[in-house]
């Protein structure tokens, strides 16, 4: 009599890639997560997630599947927001880890190396920052949007206290269990969802760590004075959020 033995390998990361008409950067950053996760010895996965994408970069993503692997693709035939796609792709996730990162490759993936020691003392989520010490900006941003920047992290700090420097940085890692419970609550879906994701977080009593990150920025990425508008009533909703009782 023969015994079968079934080796079932647990999905350790899932890294997921928001995208909306990312056909110019979308194969370079997808062929840079691949080189580096193809070496290691861990199960991953890569999922991208269109939101509506309008120019060709569901057709490049579905090219790559037979040379990077693991990779999915989530295609949403609306925009619904970054915020929405992260929630989406966290709930879709199977990975232990979860890791968002942003399609123009500012911060690598291989950083999330760094992140794994902060796991194993006991932190649930942490965070890639651009605003403390040991963070190297290789490439700054144009002085404008440094001073956006800088305003938006003022009115944080008053009106959504998050005991972090820098909470818009596109590369946050979760645990499993964390991202399931926190990422149901959210209501934000678009300027300020990082913000909100992180106080629940707080609010909810889980530890996060802030990690020095290596960031350049991309010259094609902007933020307009609108979209800095819509953060800052989307703030204030948060705090409305906190105040009123929403996120139990």
């Amino acid at each position: 009599m023969s015994s079968k033995f079934v080796i079932i390998k647990l999905m350790f990361l899932s890294v997921i890639i928001p995208a909306y008409n990312e056909e110019k950067r979308i194969e370079k950053t997808l062929l840079s997560v691949h080189e580096y996760l193809s070496q290691q010895s861990y199960e991953y996965e890569i999922i991208v997630v269109s939101d509506g994408s309008r120019d060709k970069t569901v057709e490049i993503v579905e090219g790559l599947k037979s040379n990077v692997q693991n990779l999915r693709l989530l295609n949403n035939k609306e925009n619904h927001g970054k915020g929405w796609v992260v929630r989406q792709s966290m709930l879709e996730a199977k990975g232990d880890f979860r890791l968002f990162m942003d399609a123009d490759n500012s911060t690598t993936v291989d950083q999330f190396g760094d992140f794994l020691p902060y796991f194993s003392q006991g932190y649930d989520i942490v965070i890639g920052s651009r605003r403390i010490a040991g963070a190297d900006i290789t490439v700054k941003q144009p002085w404008f949007r440094d001073l956006l920047g800088g305003i938006f992290r003022l009115i944080v700090h008053t009106l959504v206290p998050l005991g972090v420097e820098d909470s818009q940085a596109g590369f946050k890692a979760f645990s499993k269990t964390v991202a399931e419970k926190l990422f149901p609550k959210q209501t934000i879906f678009r300027w300020a969802f990082d913000v909100e994701i992180l106080a629940i977080a707080r609010k909810a009593g889980f530890k996060i760590k802030e990690a020095p990150i290596k960031w350049i920025n991309d010259s094609e990425s902007h933020v307009k004075i609108s979209g800095m508008v819509k953060m800052l009533f989307e703030v204030l909703q948060i705090r409305w959020n906190l105040w009123s009782g929403k996120y139990k």
